[in-house]
């Protein structure tokens, strides 16, 4: 495909009928801004352990939260005001949910008095239907066996000392506490009774995953007095095991044996930054203490994380190389100081760029304070006392999960530079947790193709350029296990300049037997032994469309689920064809899958319980709100609706979604969505927006997010006699400008075919990557009569060597390897990313544009959107260009979501319906000093 000329996209005929009027009198009120603010979300629905309770945040898009909580087995119902992020104890009974200040206390505070708002909690006893609240709470927490809840509150504010202003006081007393080093106040409650026990002063506590025990670290660091507390929760009993005048608690952890408590301390009379600590066991039966090996080569710091293994054979802890030092700035203290060159530069504030450099210096900028806080993990074996240090500088990332013999480590290192260009890559280890013998298995490998450890540790499995492969541990023997297929395992969508990734793995079978593996379409289960694969789902993805995935398993990263020998497992379809979703119900060992319910919606699997078969999903239309449905996990069909959000759409007129078929100016088959205005008239034509960024057909059945953001909400334009039209877009590498261009013209002409769109009133909106394309678009064809575009990239040229602020990292990789699809360097084809440019083509747009940029974008240079607006304006285009202060790529802050959703409205409104135009469109606005907040 090479660049379209101008003249190859010729404006569309304009000499259709249309009629007078957009929009059909309607029925119900109309859709505005406002009702979209008030217009409720579900969020975070969590279910209990024992599969009995359902919590969950309900959320307008402005406004104050609420909880909802219903009862599985009864008709029980609790609403709880204010609540949000419910946490449940696993047998049911209680709930938790955070309560957050209300938006209007938020909102009148000034700037200095909301740091100091701080969210609340509730504590719901669904027995008795009985509240309590708690004030000023940071973090809220259940243990496994659903008998207590710790409450760490947020510490107290610090009041200056009133007692003694006289010079003479004597201030070499006073201990200056880090921030580091504060604690803040602890409460444990014993659920049945509600009493509570409290601890002053605490800066970390760990429940055992057995229920026994919890342990609290408490560091009074002003009175010296620091001390290890340990809770026995069988008979509510607390004991001070440990106590230190002088040496700060760090993290403590306990074993699930009910053995050990690990914890680190260090000197209190250090500051935190460069505080070297220790570690020590403390036996729960016996009392002792025991410290750990040491090394002169290794150290701990106040960043270590203590984890004992599920069988409490094994502490895992990190270490450094190192403890680091805060570099103290040179101070002038004495006349020659002031002449002294090497303490003038020492003041100096420079970044040295070095093409040497692994990582270029906005990157290290940003991966600084990680960098600062990176520990190298390690193993104590408790048996033999045994130290092995498994991490090191060179390969300094561990998976870490249940293994007994391995664990799987990689590094970047060898690949920081190429980052800038090349994308991401990254060598793959064994590690052997006895010896922390160190085995390569891959190299150079897509950061994105993570391989996988198999549950008993005897392969490893992963994906490489279009197959997938078995490793052997034992045999260090690997194998190519689907060259003899006839599939491709690899993305067949896949329209970028990089090595096609895989659809990824399923799960493991028991005993390692085997693993399920997806191509496109099927589900194949594979054998480890023989080697030998088959569709589990016997074929019929592929034949009839139909995507197919296990789901529904309990999500738990260290507990993945392993599938038996002919034990069912739920499936989530989707059809290619209708854009439908449906659950399936297949065995493992045997090739074939059942229906259980499918048709044209869409579904989402939330979550499972982990002790029952309670499977917790949602169900939608685009006229049919996401409501939460619950069901046993192999019987989705017989499914129970939870929630009844949808009924506050019923109060407004509501568009229809349709798939639309046609094919682009080269013969190939495309899919978009058109969406209807409301009240839609057969014959009647209707300004159209397009709305796009690559795949939109799979969309068809989302029902449409209700919220005020920089997209357009589908429903609110549909109420105002607009259609929405969400094409599919396939690009050609080398070439995204024009295949976009072509997707777009050969689709809007067929909502044109159709006898929907007016052809004199189609408009175009876009964010980032769609930003992009829309500003792009606009310069091939005068198809469009309005554009708005957030965000754009509009000059290849300069864009290829921006950064991205939000990470630091340079832009060339999305030119050579990733989104932006040229697949060459700047100096290699300057032509390309010359003819992908809007910026060199403004002379030829006929189109109106809005530009919209957060001056802050962390994503996009926004001095793109300046290069396009310049452009536009020494052409002499219509263009404006709204420029939202200290905001990133998405703007977060309410009132400029409201009035970027509204200026959006009141342009396509004044281009496409022919709405007077409002002032700042006529006349732009003059700069004005807003008065800034307290």
């Amino acid at each position: 495909m090479k660049s379209l000329p101008i003249a190859s996209l010729l404006l569309l005929s304009t000499s259709l009928l249309t009629a007078g009027a957009y929009a059909a009198t309607a029925t119900h009120p109309a859709i505005t801004p406002n009702d979209i603010m008030h217009f409720e979300s579900l969020k975070k629905p969590v279910v209990s352990d024992s599969g009995t309770m359902l919590a969950v945040e309900i959320s307008p898009d402005r406004g104050d939260s609420h909880g909802l909580v219903r009862s599985l087995t009864s008709t029980k119902t609790f609403n709880v005001d204010g609540g949000s992020k419910p946490k449940i104890s696993a047998d049911g009974r209680f709930v938790a949910f955070s309560m957050k200040t209300p938006l209007l206390e938020r909102e009148k505070a000034s700037k200095k008095d909301k740091k100091k708002l701080k969210s609340g909690m509730v504590l719901l006893d669904t027995q008795s239907g009985k509240e309590t609240h708690f004030e000023r709470v940071k973090k809220f927490e259940f243990n496994e066996s659903s008998s207590h809840l710790a409450i760490w509150f947020e510490a107290d504010e610090d009041k200056p000392d009133k007692k003694d202003k006289s010079a003479t006081a004597d201030k070499s007393e006073e201990i200056k506490v880090e921030e580091f080093d504060k604690g803040s106040p602890f409460e444990l409650v014993v659920l049945k009774n509600g009493t509570t026990q409290k601890v002053a002063h605490v800066t970390d506590y760990y429940f055992d995953k057995s229920g026994k025990h919890l342990v609290v670290a408490s560091n009074n660091t002003k009175a010296k007095v620091h001390q290890l507390v340990l809770f026995k929760l069988s008979n509510n009993t607390k004991e001070i095991v440990r106590q230190y005048n002088n040496q700060q608690i760090g993290p403590v952890s306990l074993s699930d044996d009910g053995k050990y408590i690990a914890f680190t301390h260090g000197a209190a009379d250090v500051a935190p930054y460069g505080r070297p600590y220790k570690l020590s066991l403390f036996n729960i039966e016996t009392s002792d203490v025991s410290a750990t090996p040491t090394s002169k080569q290794w150290k701990l710091n106040r960043y270590t994380k203590l984890s004992f293994s599920e069988d409490s054979q094994r502490l895992f802890f990190g270490r450094v190389p190192h403890v680091s030092q805060q570099i103290e700035l040179v101070k002038i203290d004495k006349q020659e100081d002031l002449f002294d060159e090497s303490i003038i530069t020492g003041q100096r504030k420079l970044r040295i760029w070095h093409g040497d450099d692994a990582r270029i210096k906005p990157n290290e900028v940003k991966q600084y304070e990680k960098e600062q806080k990176r520990t190298y993990l390690a193993v104590l074996h408790l048996a033999s006392n045994n130290l092995v240090q498994l991490a090191d500088e060179t390969v300094p990332d561990v998976e870490l999960g249940e293994q007994s013999r391995f664990v799987l480590a990689s590094s970047d290192i060898p690949y920081r530079k190429m980052i800038t260009w090349a994308g991401f890559y990254r060598d793959y280890y064994l590690i052997d947790l006895n010896t922390g013998r160190k085995s390569l298995v891959l190299t150079q490998q897509p950061s994105s193709e993570e391989p996988i450890l198999s549950p008993n540790e005897r392969y490893v499995t992963y994906y490489q350029q279009g197959n997938v492969y078995l490793y052997q541990i034992s045999e260090e023997r690997r194998t190519n296990l689907t060259k003899d297929l006839k599939v491709s395992f690899a993305d067949e969508d896949h329209d970028y300049p990089s090595n096609a990734p895989g659809y990824g793995f399923g799960p493991w079978l028991a005993d390692d037997a085997g693993f399920l593996v997806y191509d496109k379409y099927d589900i194949w289960q594979v054998n480890t032994q023989s080697h030998e694969a088959f569709k589990l789902t016997a074929g019929k993805g592929r034949k009839q469309g139909i995507q197919y995935r296990v789901t529904g398993l309990v999500d738990d990263k260290n507990h993945p689920d392993v599938l038996a020998i002919d034990q069912q497992v739920l499936l989530h379809g989707y059809s290619e064809r209708t854009k439908g979703d449906g659950y399936y119900l297949s065995t493992i060992g045997v090739a074939g899958v059942n229906t259980l319910m499918e048709g044209d919606y869409k579904l989402k699997t939330l979550t499972r319980s982990k002790n029952a078969d309670a499977l917790v999903f949602s169900k939608e239309r685009y006229d049919l709100f996401p409501d939460l449905y619950t069901a046993e996990y192999i019987a989705p069909q017989k499914a129970k609706k939870q929630t009844d959000l949808d009924a506050q759409k019923r109060q407004f007129n509501w568009g229809k979604s349709e798939l639309v078929h046609w094919t682009n100016g080269d013969g190939q088959p495309l899919d978009g969505v058109l969406i209807k205005p409301t009240n839609y008239v057969e014959g009647q034509r209707y300004p159209v927006l397009v709305y796009f960024y690559r795949f939109m057909s799979d969309r068809l059945h989302a029902f449409p997010q209700m919220k005020i953001n920089h997209r357009p909400n589908f429903a609110w334009f549909a109420d105002n006699g607009y259609a929405i039209f969400l094409p599919d877009i396939r690009f050609e590498v080398g070439y995204p400008g024009a295949t976009s261009v072509q997707a777009l013209t050969s689709g809007v002409q067929k909502i044109i075919e159709m006898g929907v769109g007016d052809p004199d009133a189609i408009g175009i909106q876009g964010h980032s990557w769609g930003g992009y394309q829309t500003a792009f678009a606009v310069t091939q064809t005068h198809i469009f009569k309005a554009a708005v575009t957030g965000a754009p990239v509009s000059n290849m040229t300069s864009a290829y060597s921006g950064i991205r602020h939000g990470s630091g990292l340079a832009r060339q990789f999305q030119y050579e390897t990733g989104q932006s699809r040229i697949g060459e360097s700047l100096f290699r084809a300057p032509q390309k990313y010359i003819e992908n440019s809007p910026v060199f083509y403004a002379e030829r747009i006929k189109t109106p544009m809005m530009i919209m940029f957060g001056d802050k974008d962390d994503a996009v240079p926004w001095e793109q959107g300046i290069e396009l607006y310049l452009a536009m304006r020494r052409a002499g285009k219509d263009v404006v260009f709204l420029q939202y202060q200290d905001e990133p790529h998405h703007l977060k802050k309410y009132p400029n979501k409201l009035d970027y959703s509204i200026r959006m409205m009141e342009y396509f409104d004044h281009y496409l319906k022919g709405k007077p135009a409002p002032s700042w469109l006529t006349q732009g606005e003059a700069y004005t000093e807003y008065k800034k907040a307290d």
